[in-house]
Formats: C-alpha cells, sequence, structure tokens
C-alpha cells in the first residue's frame, strides 16, 4: 500500500506498506530514486501487523520495486501503474495557497 503526504519544497512523503510476514525475510523498498541499491530503504516491522518504510520524493514519475530475501521481486498492486518494468508512483507538487 501507498501514502503521500505532502511536505514544503513540493515533495512528497511516500509510504510504502507490506503485510508484516509475506514475503518472509527482509524487505527492502528499490527504485529510481535511490539507485536500486537494496538494503538503502529496508522495511521495518510496526505494531499495526505491516512493515513499511518512508521515503521523501520529489515531484514525478517513479519507478520502484520491492526486493526480499533470497531475491524475490514484487510490485505493488497499489500502485499508480504497474509495467514489466516494475511499479510506478506519481508525486504532485504541493499546491500553493
Amino acid at each position: 500500500m501507498l501514502r503521500r503526504a505532502p511536505l514544503f519544497g513540493g515533495k512528497n512523503r511516500v509510504t510504502f506498506s507490506l503485510p508484516a510476514h509475506e514475503p518472509a525475510g527482509q524487505v527492502s523498498v528499490v527504485g529510481d530514486f535511490n539507485a536500486w541499491e537494496p538494503g538503502r530503504h529496508e522495511m521495518v516491522r510496526r505494531r499495526n501487523g505491516t512493515r513499511s518504510v518512508s521515503v521523501v520524493l520529489p515531484p514525478g514519475e517513479h519507478r520502484f520495486r520491492y526486493l526480499a530475501t533470497d531475491g524475490v521481486w514484487l510490485d505493488d498492486d497499489t500502485a499508480d501503474f504497474v509495467d514489466a518494468g516494475g511499479s510506478w508512483v506519481r508525486v504532485q507538487p504541493r499546491e500553493r495557497r
């Protein structure tokens, strides 16, 4: 699941969430925003039965996937869209008032 929260400077905090035990083992969010580097944005188990990590992203479209233990790749069915290369999240600039 993806959640977005607007921040100052046109950026957004995007929170990536998965169930705490599926898939098994460690899971990282990797994407064009972190040079596809495993472990840089590792998901943390939460008391509510999920695991999540938040990443601050600039406006635009960002490709990402989840990478689990043993090289298991997953896409996010709640992403803005999914194609053969992975999941995509769109970050809109914050509206000025």
